[in-house]
């Protein structure tokens, strides 16, 4: 891990144009607050139990967000691609531990903002601190109204806003995670795929 590699700025700031405008200074400010990272296939970037200390901003690969139950079972609760975040946010915000892992499905690079890199980042340019409180919003909205979909949409449906939200992910990642995300097993989820294919 190491602070910010110039090449590797990029597509953080263009994600941060556009929501908000830093000035050359605020960028500069910015990047010396971050780290890249770079994660092989498999690795940890959050295990579920140990204090989560990084919000990452995915540049390339992809993570699964999981917690594992007292049976061992996974039960997916996000996936991350290019210009997504991905953490336990709970555990980053109040620095207790994650109930949540985060894991790399794909090999995966990210920037790093620590917790106490994102205070000192709110402090020295406050519209920062907006832009993050807006994502953290977004992740909320997001979770609740998954909750939502879960008890009032069926597989089939809970499958199709799966393939809309992640149009993208589908051929990245096994069949048997995303039966783990939609909560089915993953015959259930092939005879879904069926009825589509036959338009059932």
């Amino acid at each position: 891990m190491h602070r910010m590699i110039p090449e590797k700025k990029q597509p953080l700031l263009k994600y941060i144009s556009k929501y908000i405008a830093l000035t050359k200074e605020e960028e500069g400010i910015l990047l010396s607050k971050t780290t890249y990272r770079k994660y092989l296939k498999n690795q940890y970037i959050v295990q579920q139990g140990d204090i989560c200390n990084y919000e990452c901003f995915v540049l390339s690969g992809c993570t699964k967000t999981f917690h594992l139950d007292n049976e061992g079972q996974e039960h997916i609760v996000m996936f991350s691609i290019e210009d997504w975040w991905t953490s336990d946010i709970g555990s980053f915000i109040t620095q207790t531990p994650a109930d949540y892992s985060v894991q790399c499905i794909e090999n995966t690079e990210v920037i790093q903002f620590s917790h106490d890199d994102i205070e000192d980042i709110y402090k020295e340019i406050p519209k920062l601190e907006r832009f993050f409180r807006q994502i953290i919003e977004r992740a909320l909205v997001a979770s609740q109204k998954r909750i939502v979909r879960s008890f009032s949409l069926t597989a089939k449906e809970q499958y199709l806003h799966f393939k809309k939200q992640y149009p993208k992910i589908e051929q990245r990642i096994p069949q048997y995670m995303i039966a783990s995300y939609l909560g089915i097993t993953k015959e259930f989820l092939s005879k879904i795929k069926s009825q589509i294919i036959l338009g059932q």
